[in-house]
């Protein structure tokens, strides 16, 4: 971590749970924000119950919050207690962003809606997350990753025309909306510290989604073409996509016309560059299936890897496709500093690796600043430092507030 991280001061309130709201707060820690996350006694972060371990999860460290929460304090708070509101009120003087992703309405109902908020406190960054954004007919309507993989076209065009709708192999609307939201909040907090207002920020997934799918939605909106699925292929050019070689599978993406001239001399194929059925881009669009086979019987002679050798100093964009093991340890990722250890919280001790961010600052990786907390963990730490006395959290711990 740099010197000075980018929010060092800056404190945020997560109020988040399983993936799209803990993303944004885990980039915000990631930069230096003191994140609280408030969690519901006894139960916290449904993420806390999820992953692939399941001795984890009984633990309340399910791999899904470890993911996510690294870096963030955990308090737990009653907020539909009077008195776990009295704690939530003093959390919020403090505080110079709320994130929250309930649905729309829910944090108003206890008290807490962003009118009230914006008279009280009037610098204060309210950050919601949602499946469709706090407006609109569909704003109360639950939503998780895949109902938003599936309303916003992404399904439709992922996949071929024999196999699409086909969900994405991660949860990308989860992962965008909290993006999104992050970049959301680093902007308002610019503006708070020019002009001491806050802000309300409507973030929905499904928006966000859409926004980032680029020549796909705007083929469309421009072009008025309906987007199709082309499965591995770029429909903007050709040869581009994935092709067969003598083992694995590689990508490649001669997108430009001297690309494509480059890719044949190496592949030992200058006669295709006189073949008028691939003389121009829009030549070879139009003959894509027969360029493809013309590739792979000169690709297939050769495995993989030796080929992603060849072209990568070739100018040539190409590489081999790879498992997700395999692309963390590539040489690259390694170099990058992109994962890194942190203390494990779980009983049996040891580490865990952890996904930092993915910008350098000031020339270093970031990475998480310590570990994810147990639930509860920093709760009478954090009230202290709010003016509680221990009494008092003892109190308010009997009564189930906090």
């Amino acid at each position: 971590m740099t010197d000075a991280p980018l929010l060092s001061g800056v404190r945020v309130l997560d109020l988040t749970n399983v993936l799209a709201g803990p993303f944004a707060g885990y980039q915000l820690a990631l930069l230096g924000a003191d994140v609280i996350k408030v969690e519901v006694p006894g139960t916290g972060d449904l993420a806390r119950q999820l992953g692939a371990d399941a001795e984890l999860s009984k633990q309340g460290l399910g791999i899904s919050f470890l993911a996510q929460n690294a870096g963030k304090r955990s308090v737990t708070v009653n907020l539909k207690s009077p008195a776990g509101r009295e704690v939530f009120e003093r959390l919020l003087a403090g505080a110079d962003v709320l994130i929250e992703n309930f649905r729309p309405g829910v944090l108003a109902r206890l008290g807490f809606g962003w009118e009230r908020l914006r008279e009280q406190y009037p610098g204060l960054v309210y950050c919601a997350v949602s499946g469709f954004g706090s407006t609109g007919p569909d704003s109360r309507r639950p939503a998780y990753d895949q109902i938003i993989q599936g309303l916003s076209g992404i399904m439709s065009v992922t996949g071929t025309a024999q196999t699409a709708p086909l969900r994405v192999g991660y949860p990308v609307c989860d992962s965008i909306g909290g993006l999104a939201a992050a970049f959301a909040v680093a902007g308002a907090l610019v503006r708070k510290q020019r002009t001491g207002q806050g802000a309300f920020l409507d973030v929905s997934m499904l928006d966000a989604a859409l926004s980032t799918m680029g020549w796909v939605v705007s083929n469309y909106l421009i072009g008025d073409r309906e987007p199709e699925p082309m499965g591995n292929e770029n429909p903007t050019s050709a040869p581009s996509g994935t092709f067969a070689t003598a083992d694995d599978m590689l990508n490649i993406a001669a997108n430009r016309q001297e690309q494509f001239e480059t890719l044949c001399s190496v592949l030992g194929r200058e006669e295709l560059l006189a073949d008028p059925r691939f003389r121009t881009r829009e030549d070879r669009k139009r003959h894509r299936e027969t360029l493809r086979e013309e590739l792979e019987l000169s690709l297939r002679k050769r495995p993989a890897r030796e080929w992603d050798e060849l072209l990568a100093t070739s100018g040539v964009p190409a590489a081999r496709v790879v498992s997700v093991p395999d692309a963390l340890a590539s040489h690259q990722v390694t170099h990058r500093g992109l994962v890194s250890e942190v203390p494990s919280p779980a009983t049996d001790g040891g580490s865990l690796k952890v996904l930092g961010l993915p910008t350098h600052i000031d020339g270093s990786p970031v990475s998480a600043s310590s570990r994810p907390p147990l639930l509860g963990e920093h709760t009478d730490t954090v009230l202290a430092e709010l003016g509680f006395r221990a009494a008092d959290i003892a109190r308010l711990r009997a009564e189930g507030a906090v």
